[in-house]
């Protein structure tokens, strides 16, 4: 059995283990507690954080007569007011935050024609069609000598003037002029077009030169060549206008390479959605070691590349300072598709994004997840298509967040196909939340018996990176727990085997399992 608690998120966050065992009288609570910094997940740092106001298990109704208005107090967190029209909803199950995420826009902004170097990571908006055949020519697949009939064969130019080395024949690039007699041989290179009259290809160590005192070399071979060996005909590959791709592919390095040789400059694809990050928080450093109560800055870093990964053009984040002007101006002047926020998403002294999004007169479409760790992220609309991802601080729930809120709005944005689900088998049991799902970094082991497994890794706390620094993949663990064997869905990560390409565990032949989970500094939960 599994000797960590259900809620040991790594040892890091004990409060938030408190917190989620005492639902029942979280909101009564909240009334009474101190209004410090961040809550689940918020802050970089473990602590004691204030619980969001309202029913954190998502039972409040917002058509129920006692979540209103009253004499005796301030509007609930559900009832619209003239400053914020929209009411905010209460926590959302983990699936229903993602179909809400990628349900947040119609569908992508409209198709652009880009240059072939402008288009990789994007998605053809229109299928790609052969527009010549490939290979427009019969070619030879090797070097060696273009042959005609059976040989043995003549070769007419063995040799060019004394001292000046072989003939080089038929080489890639020119076009051959003379047809090629039969009984005759020529040289000929990889990629060359194959002349008129050839009816084979002899591979230079199949064939031996022999000089004849006759003057005339001739080309001998142990075995026939028969007709079309070692030939690519035209068309081998495609004719065209044949469908080589479908719109909705995403155009990866080996998309570029097909498009060029079927002779496209330029593709019709989606343009990419563009994102701005804002990592908020006084306490964060960008350089050096922790000092004087100062911590380092990780999720700035770790982001950009993310969101590029997502097929997202992501600037550098930028780095404000806790205070509500300064995180207002930023997010009313950016332009960009998605802001993304890093911290300040619940209700303590320097947490502004909530009153933020309220002078904005912005439409909270999510306000909190029934998922740990990172339950306090949120999703609010701020026009019709420019949208803000609230990020918890803490950087594993910072992880959460993108995988539940960030990759499926902006996989709609990008108009990116859903990455085809698959589940695998625990290596190892896992406890679970009681009523809120869990995301475990795993990490794939090839067991002998029982095939590919997903082993839970260490470090998993919402502080924590070391844990998902060496992970393959999230496990979706649904609450109460599951044990060895039972399969769960995964969610892969950007830099596990073959993401943007769709690959699925297990469809690589080449693939090892990594040793380190179950070395004596790893092991599963």
């Amino acid at each position: 059995m599994v000797r960590e608690a259900w809620g040991d998120e790594g040892r890091g966050d004990p409060f938030d283990d408190a917190l989620a065992l005492a639902n029942n009288v979280r909101g009564a609570a909240a009334a009474d507690a101190p209004a410090i910094r961040g809550g689940d997940g918020n802050s970089p740092t473990a602590g004691a954080r204030t619980p969001p106001t309202g029913d954190p298990t998502g039972s409040t109704d917002p058509t129920d007569p006692a979540d209103s208005t009253t004499p005796e107090g301030p509007p609930t967190r559900s009832t619209p007011t003239a400053r914020n029209p929209h009411p905010t909803p209460s926590t959302l199950p983990w699936h229903t935050a993602r179909d809400v995420a990628e349900r947040a826009v119609p569908g992508p902004p409209p198709p652009e024609i880009s240059t072939l170097g402008e288009a990789l990571g994007r998605t053809l908006a229109a299928p790609l069609t052969a527009l010549t055949d490939l290979p427009s020519f019969d070619t030879s697949a090797m070097d060696g000598w273009a042959v005609s009939g059976p040989g043995p064969w003549r070769i007419d130019h063995p040799a060019a003037e004394a001292g000046a080395g072989p003939h080089p024949g038929i080489l890639a690039g020119h076009a051959p002029t003379e047809a090629l007699p039969d009984g005759h041989a020529i040289p000929i290179a990889t990629g060359a077009r194959i002349p008129s009259g050839a009816t084979a290809v002899l591979r230079s160590e199949h064939g031996e030169v022999r000089e004849l005192s006759d003057g005339v070399a001739r080309l001998y071979a142990p075995r026939p060549a028969p007709p079309g060996q070692d030939i690519r005909p035209r068309g081998q590959e495609c004719r065209r206008g044949d469908q080589l791709l479908p719109a909705g592919a995403l155009v990866t390095p080996a998309v570029l390479g097909l498009a060029a040789a079927a002779g496209y400059d330029e593709l019709t694809a989606y343009p990419r959605p563009r994102a701005e990050i804002l990592v908020l928080g006084d306490e964060l450093l960008q350089h050096g070691l922790p000092q004087e109560g100062r911590i380092r800055d990780a999720l700035g870093p770790m982001l950009s590349p993310w969101l590029h990964a997502l097929g997202v053009e992501a600037a550098v984040p930028r780095h404000l300072a806790d205070d509500a002007d300064t995180l207002y101006a930023a997010v009313a002047e950016s332009t960009a598709d998605v802001v993304i926020t890093t911290g300040g998403t619940a209700s303590g002294p320097v947490d502004h994004v909530h009153p933020t999004l309220r002078r904005l007169g912005a439409e909270v479409l999510v306000d909190g997840v029934a998922v740990r760790p990172g339950h306090p992220m949120l999703l609010a609309r701020l026009a019709p298509r420019r949208h803000l991802v609230g990020l918890p601080g803490n950087p594993l729930a910072a992880v959460s967040g993108l995988c539940t809120l960030a990759e499926p709005l902006l996989r709609t944005l990008a108009a990116r196909p859903p990455v085809a689900p698959y589940r695998l088998p625990l290596a190892a049991p896992v406890h679970g939340h009681p009523q809120d799902t869990r995301l475990v970094p795993v990490a794939y082991r090839d067991d002998e018996r029982y095939g590919l497994m997903a082993a839970p890794l260490h470090f998993h706390g919402p502080a924590m990176l070391r844990g998902i620094a060496t992970a393959d993949a999230l496990a979706v663990v649904p609450p109460g727990g599951a044990e060895r064997g039972v399969e769960l869905e995964l969610l892969e990560l950007p830099w596990s085997a073959g993401w943007s390409a769709g690959w699925t565990p297990g469809s690589s032949t080449g693939w090892t399992a990594p040793g380190a989970p179950y070395a004596p500094t790893g092991g599963s939960v």
